[in-house]
């Protein structure tokens, strides 16, 4: 029972908002999700998005999107590998590589 609660995966289907701007000023995509909290390992799919926006003009658009969310497990590795990952560009950005 423990081993399927450390394991399993909760998939949600959730309305989103999808903010799309091509200008001078800004060039952004950015999606809103209603209800749901986005942590480490969560997987994000929103369905049929818009692909773009004529230069100059910027685009809100009303959708809904899958959220997968991470099992425990996932987020515990996806938190202790990423803390790791960090850890060693720590190292290769302080080393010196002069030969004598």
């Amino acid at each position: 029972m423990i081993a399927g609660w450390l394991t399993s995966r909760r998939v949600l289907e959730v309305p989103c908002s999808l903010d799309l701007e091509e200008s001078f000023e800004s060039l952004h995509a950015y999606v809103d999700l209603e209800g749901v909290e986005i942590e480490p390992g969560d997987e994000v799919i929103v369905h049929d998005p818009p692909t773009g926006v004529p230069y100059g003009e910027r685009l809100v658009w009303r959708g809904r999107a899958t959220v997968i969310k991470a099992s425990p497990l996932e987020r515990f590795w996806i938190r202790l590998s990423s803390r790791l990952e960090l850890t060693e560009l720590y190292e290769v950005g302080f080393q010196t590589w002069r030969t004598p």
